[in-house]
């Protein structure tokens, strides 16, 4: 019994690691596309801002 309970508690362990590694890419991800919405973003207003002094 207590060899099923420590196999059981390792089994929780990987599961754990692998549900905080899906955690940590999906907001990786959803920070990538954040920032590089927020770079055009800001280049679109330089590029505004340039063409107006020039």
């Amino acid at each position: 019994m207590l060899i099923k309970a420590l196999r059981f508690k390792k089994k929780q362990k990987g599961a754990t690691a692998i549900e905080y590694a899906l955690i940590a890419s999906l907001i990786a991800v959803v920070a990538i596309a954040g920032m590089k919405t927020i770079g055009n973003k800001i280049t679109s207003q330089l590029n505004n801002i340039a063409h107006n002094l020039g």
